[in-house]
């Protein structure tokens, strides 16, 4: 079964994520989000495979642009969805995804859970 890592090679726990998949023996899809976002299906998707309950646990909330679009304030699931797709920096990374689970890297070993 493949499993996928949503990466961001200037983060260095994306990076120590994907030396513990490589550690290993997993050669993962790397998707890097921040050149190819993902859409609205695919994040929802994501939220469902991470076992929670609002995107909004997906969300970096100390990003500047969370806090200068007031997402804190924002309860419409679907706008806080469209906000990650306007600005995939906003979603936590890494994200490891293998069949039907996927776990957010933070600490990496997270992710051995789901291997």
């Amino acid at each position: 079964m493949s499993v996928t890592i949503y990466h961001n090679p200037r983060c260095s726990k994306s990076r120590e994520t994907l030396a513990l998949l490589e550690a290993h023996a997993v050669q993962p899809n790397i998707v890097e989000y921040l050149k190819n976002p993902l859409d609205s299906a695919q994040i929802s998707v994501l939220v469902k495979q991470l076992g929670f309950s609002s995107v909004r646990q997906l969300m970096r909330s100390k990003e500047d642009i969370y806090k200068q679009l007031d997402l804190k304030s924002q309860d419409d699931e679907q706008q806080l969805i469209a906000a990650v797709v306007a600005h995939p920096k906003l979603m936590e990374r890494p994200i490891v995804v293998k069949g039907t689970k996927a776990a957010i890297g933070r600490p990496p070993e997270n992710v051995l859970s789901i291997l």
